[in-house]
Formats: structure tokens, C-alpha cells, sequence
């Protein structure tokens, strides 16, 4: 009843309260609801500088899948031996493969490569995009958003030719800007890099020298698309099946029958 009471009496003072907030105060508030409401409902629209250094991008890169990235990494076929030319591959990826997260560095990506492209002697510029390429990313062990240093030299007169030289440099997915790619190309920073000579090397690994690269790409992707219950459900059969296999061999013999 105390309580009552109590909560009867404060009910005016709440209100007068109320009634000293200003007017402006409360019209602002309004305002600022209305800006939010309107600016979630309407789409951001592209900066038209955004727009433009994607089209230059998409003008001097080539863009990497399944089917063409063998002929598309080599060399001018006119330039003549000992030579090497050198390839920049970007990796990037979406909501599935990058998580949403490459958009600042794909951005910076863009911005950067009118600027890389005008460096004498420059490297010449492709894209993989692990979220409509998967199986290429995975034939290569790589993820967005990261860079592919590739030298790729021309065979000499006899065929022979060392192994392209690659070199895997990760990005991070905030901070990378126009910044790090001039870094990384205009000052050669990426010859701080060790070059990878491992299973996965996208020339010569082992996965490419026996020509499973591709196979083992579709296996790892659809291992990624299963549902996380069916693995479970694969182990508990094949547990089963294994303990119960092992009773029956340990389960003694039925006695012989008397005469």
C-alpha cells in the first residue's frame, strides 16, 4: 500500500518533469529519429571516384577461373629467352569466403592499380574472387583477401625453364590500403617475402605434378558444403559398424552339439 501510494504522488512530478524539457529539444530528437529511419531505408549510392578506379581495374586485370587461369599466367610469347614476367594476382571474396570483410581491401585494390600499372616494367594484373571461383582458391590452399607474386620465366631453346617463382602475401581485412599495394609493388616489398615451394605451389606442387590440383579443390569444396550434422552422423555409423564387427570376432564359439 506504501508503495502505491508513493508511486501515486511521484506520477505528477514525473509529468512536470516532462513538460520542462524545451521544445527544441524534443523537435530534435524527432528529427534525428526521422534521419535514421529514412537513411536505413534508402541505399548508399556508389561514389562516382569508387565507380571509376572499378572500371580502370576491371580494364587492366584479368579476371582468373577454373578454365583459363593456365593460359592466362604466362608470358608474352614474342619476348625472347632468358626472360620472366611478373604476375600480381588479388584474391578476394565475398560474404561466404571472405565473410563480408574484403570490401576495404578490394576497394584499395582498385584505387591502387592505375597507379601500379603506370610503373615501368610494370607486372601485369589479374583477380580471383574465392566466392564464384572456389575451386581454383582451393586447388591453391589460399584465402581472401592475400596477394600471388608470380615470375614466371620463358622456356629457353631446349624447353627447359627454372620453376615460376610465387610468393603468397595475406592481407588484413581492415587496415589494407592504396598505401600497401604501393608498398608492397613500387618499393618491392614483397621481395621480403620467402617464395613458397610447397604442396600447394599452383605450377609445381606436388598436387599439380600429379594432376590432382582440380580433383582435390572439388573434394575440399563440397566437404565445405556439407551440413556440420552429417559428419557426425558418418562417424557414429562407421563407430558402430566397426565395434560391432569387432564383437562378433571375439564372440566365442556355440559348443558342438552332444551325440
Amino acid at each position: 500500500m506504501r508503495f502505491s501510494s508513493t508511486l501515486l504522488l511521484a506520477l505528477p512530478a514525473l509529468a512536470l518533469a516532462e513538460e520542462q524539457v524545451p521544445l527544441f529539444e524534443k523537435v530534435k530528437g524527432f528529427l534525428n529519429k526521422a534521419k535514421d529511419a529514412v537513411t536505413s531505408a534508402v541505399p548508399a549510392v556508389p561514389s562516382p571516384l569508387d565507380a571509376g578506379a572499378a572500371k580502370v581495374a576491371s580494364s587492366v586485370q584479368h579476371e582468373l577461373t577454373v578454365e583459363n587461369w593456365k593460359d592466362t599466367l604466362t608470358l608474352d610469347p614474342t619476348a625472347s629467352a632468358p626472360s620472366t614476367q611478373d604476375w600480381l594476382v588479388f584474391i578476394t571474396g565475398g560474404n561466404t569466403t571472405c565473410y563480408g570483410f574484403c570490401g576495404n581491401a578490394t576497394k584499395a585494390w582498385n584505387t591502387s592499380l592505375p597507379l601500379l600499372s603506370a610503373k615501368p616494367n610494370a607486372p601485369k594484373f589479374a583477380i580471383l574472387d574465392c566466392e564464384t571461383q572456389p575451386v581454383l582458391c582451393n586447388s591453391w590452399s589460399v584465402g581472401p583477401p592475400s596477394l600471388y607474386y608470380f615470375q614466371i620465366p620463358k622456356p629457353l631453346a631446349d624447353q627447359s625453364a627454372p620453376a615460376p617463382t610465387v610468393r603468397y602475401i595475406t592481407l588484413n581485412r581492415t587496415s589494407t590500403t592504396v598505401d600497401t599495394f604501393k608498398t608492397l609493388v613500387l618499393d618491392k616489398e614483397y621481395e621480403k617475402t620467402e617464395p613458397y615451394e610447397g604442396l600447394w605451389h599452383p605450377f609445381n606442387g606436388k598436387l599439380q605434378e600429379f594432376g590432382v590440383a582440380i580433383p582435390v579443390g572439388y573434394a575440399i569444396w563440397g566437404f565445405s558444403k556439407m551440413p556440420s550434422w552429417l559428419p557426425m552422423i558418418l562417424i557414429s555409423f562407421l563407430s558402430r559398424s566397426f565395434m560391432s564387427r569387432r564383437t562378433a570376432a571375439q564372440a566365442p564359439a556355440p559348443a558342438p552339439a552332444a551325440q
